[in-house]
This record gives structure tokens, sequence and C-alpha cells, in this order.
């Protein structure tokens, strides 16, 4: 379990990243192309992607620590994990009502907000036949967005190997086709609440520990999310805007504003070197600060 206390500043920051010759982000209901703003061209990464990875950085590193379980994984049954906050306090759930008892609901969460991470960080929805509540997360990201249009590849390939003897003996090597993008810098904003970790009531817990963590994982993650499909991936900018309280002291798009990112030249972009990317400091509002974590 988590032994830190909950942040006491909101975050606002520019997270930027690239990909070379491959797919950031499939769309399943496309042929796994590349998403795409289909009136203007952009390349988009869903908010969901950007957590999925985030996700496995830290069940990566931190899988074995107590307090750092990973609530949402592959192949994982909610409700299993919701019978261990229930077996914690000696009680059985009520699947029928699906009510949480009320003496207990509220442990109920916090055990959950405790032992899992990705509940402390994005919250979850956990009110299911075996009910423990659900907590809204102090972190959220935006979708990703290309910062110029891009112009996804289908490319050709074939198989050298075969599935069985039949397909050996018609010497079938199956075309099959992959979708890239030569190249794309992708931009996403995230937001951060000090309210949302550190309510006494509804707060997540969301701590400083975990913040750290978080920040790591978006500067290394693609470093350990490499596949054939996803080409080269890489975390390029990290902009953070720390406020000194925990409900803020500016509008968070006033702050994002000063990241300005503008292709240099007019040649295909294919790579980072092709953009210039500006923070401006000047004038920032009283009790702001900002840290260039990348």
């Amino acid at each position: 379990m988590t032994a830190y206390p909950a942040i006491a500043n909101r975050y606002d920051f520019v997270f930027l990243f690239d990909v070379r010759n491959g797919n950031p982000n499939g769309d399943p209901d496309a042929g796994n192309m590349p998403r795409m703003d289909a009136e203007t061209g952009h390349g988009l990464v869903t908010d969901v992607a950007i957590k999925r990875k985030i996700r496995n950085y830290v069940a990566l590193v931190r899988g074995d620590t107590p307090g750092y379980d990973i609530y949402m994984r592959d192949g994982a049954v909610l409700n299993v994990e919701h019978r261990k906050a229930y077996a914690n306090f000696g009680i059985e759930p009520d699947t029928k009502s699906k009510k949480a008892p009320k003496d207990k609901a509220q442990d109920l969460t916090r055990w959950m907000c405790d032992n899992f991470f990705d509940i402390r960080t994005f919250g979850a929805v956990m009110s299911t036949e075996v009910n423990t509540g659900q907590v809204r997360g102090p972190v959220q990201f935006t979708f990703a967005e290309s910062i110029d249009p891009i112009v996804p590849m289908e490319i050709s390939i074939t198989r050298s190997s075969v599935t069985n003897e039949r397909d050996a003996e018609k010497n079938d090597r199956t075309m099959g086709r992959k979708h890239i993008v030569p190249y794309g810098l992708y931009r996403a904003h995230g937001f951060i609440s000090g309210r949302l970790a550190n309510d006494t009531k509804k707060g997540t817990g969301f701590s400083e520990a975990d913040l750290t963590l978080l920040w790591e994982a978006l500067t290394n993650m693609f470093d350990h999310d490499r596949a054939a499909a996803r080409g080269e991936m890489t975390a390029r900018r990290l902009v953070v805007f720390k406020h000194d309280s925990d409900l803020g002291n500016a509008p968070a798009h006033k702050l994002l504003e000063r990241v300005e990112v503008k292709r240099i030249g007019d040649s295909p972009p294919r790579g980072f070197g092709d953009y210039a990317v500006t923070v401006n400091t000047a004038g920032l509002p009283q009790g702001i600060t900002i840290d260039n974590k990348i």
C-alpha cells in the first residue's frame, strides 16, 4: 500500500512524441490503419492507448511492489480483483443487490486505490456485481494529434513460411498488408488535479511518488513497447506547468498555448529536427513554474 501523502499541486503538461515508419495507434474498424481525423488528415492516438503504455511500464518496473498492481491489465477479470478488497475486510459481496455494505463502502474503494496504481491515477468504475465503488482519477489525457497531416502508407508483405502441408503443396505465400506512417510528430495534453488526489473523502491518494513514476513512464515507456507494427516511437518533449495550489492558479489552455511547435522548411517532415519547439516563459501567471522533464 502507498505510504506517501497525496500531491498538493495541480499540473498541466504538453507531451510530444513521434513515430517513424510505424503505426502508433491502429483503428480496428478501418483495417488497423493509423487513426486519422477525416477532415484534416492529422493523425490521432487515443488517450486509452497512452494510458495503456503507462500501465504496461508501471507493471514492468513495479509489478512486484505492493501498491503498484495494475487493475486494467490484459486478461484481467475485474470482479476477481474486487473480491480481494472484500476478503481483506473479511466480508462477502452481495452480488444480488450489487451494492457495497454502507459501513464498508468507502473502505473498499480506499483499498482499491491503495493497491492499484492505475486506479489512483486514472480512476475507475468498479460498481459491478462485486461493487467496490467508483473514483474519478486526478490524471487525464487528451487524444494526441499530429502537428501536420500524415500520409499513411500501405506496405505489401509476403510470408516465407506456411501454416500446414496443404499450403506447402500449393506453394502458398499469401500477400499481406502493413500500415505505417513515414513520420509523424504527435502532441498530447495532460491534466493532473491535486484536489482529486488529496480530497479527504473522494481523493484517490495519488502521491508524489506516483507522480514521479508517471513522469518516468512518459519518458521511458516507448523504449519498452517495441513492436514491428509500431516502428520507432520516441518521447521528445514533456513540458510541465506546476501550480502552487491543488485547484490551480491559471487556466490550463492559456498555459498550454505557451508551447509552440512549428515545422522548419517546406519539405515533408522526416525527423524531430524538422520542427522547432519553443516555450514562452515571459509573464508567467503568479504561482506557476515550468519544468522541462525531457
